[in-house]
């Protein structure tokens, strides 16, 4: 029982931005689906689809697809090999619009377990391949880079269940980014990004799942660092 409470309480620390010496902060939106389909004992696939708001919700800066084929070597142990389509709008000095398109090749391994009778804790592991687009139609500053993520997340019913199939629970995330080929194209640094989350949920039946809560991005940038603010809605189907 201790074992499974510090397990938790690290998981909790997670919510805490690494540091507190950000320079910008912003506020914004994201709605997300997540979908994950099985096909037989051992393939199937997975995909997720998000938009994300600029600062201060003023318009959509993101659109993201991401699909993938998932290998089961076990229920609780799968691997994937992906793609994603990153769009990323923005506004010069001037106010004029800009896009960037990026595209990427991911793989990644993730590991389910148990923490307690009806609390899971997720592990994923990604690596991703970055093909990351000019920034306009005369600019020459398209770059490859790959980045490693590291996830965790924990489900915790409100109901104390052995199997968790319906009700209200609480939802407790971290994932760090570091990038590990070009930092120099990306921002210079060996660390990328943090995201801590907490949110309450509810599960309808064994297949879908939504939630809402509080996402925490702490950005570094080559001289600054960023905090946004994000309130965020997701869906998640399982078939």
């Amino acid at each position: 029982m201790k074992k499974k409470i510090f397990q938790l309480l690290l998981l909790s620390t997670f919510l805490v931005p690494c540091k507190l010496l950000a320079q910008d902060n912003q506020f914004s939106g994201w709605a997300a689906l997540f979908h994950t389909q099985r096909f037989s004992q051992y393939w199937g696939m997975s995909f997720d689809g998000q938009l994300r708001s600029a600062d201060q919700f003023d318009y959509l800066r993101n659109v993201l697809l991401r699909p993938a084929v998932n290998y089961y070597f076990a229920n609780n142990k799968i691997s994937a090999l992906g793609y994603a389509y990153v769009t990323a709008n923005g506004r010069s000095a001037s106010g004029a619009s800009t896009f960037r398109p990026e595209s990427r090749i991911w793989e990644q391994f993730i590991y389910n377990h148990k923490i307690s009778r009806s609390a899971t804790l997720q592990h994923r592991f990604r690596l991703e391949q970055r093909f990351l687009g000019n920034t306009s139609a005369t600019a020459n500053d398209h770059y490859f880079a790959q980045r490693l993520r590291y996830f965790a997340r924990s489900v915790i019913p409100f109901k104390s269940d052995s199997v968790f199939k319906k009700g209200p629970f609480l939802a407790l995330q971290n994932e760090i980014f570091v990038n590990v080929q070009n930092k120099n194209k990306v921002n210079k640094h060996f660390f990328d990004q943090n995201r801590a989350y907490g949110a309450i949920g509810f599960r309808f039946s064994k297949k879908f799942d939504a939630e809402v809560g509080y996402l925490n991005q702490y950005s570094k940038q080559a001289t600054t660092y960023t905090v946004n603010h994000v309130v965020q809605t997701a869906l998640y189907t399982r078939f």
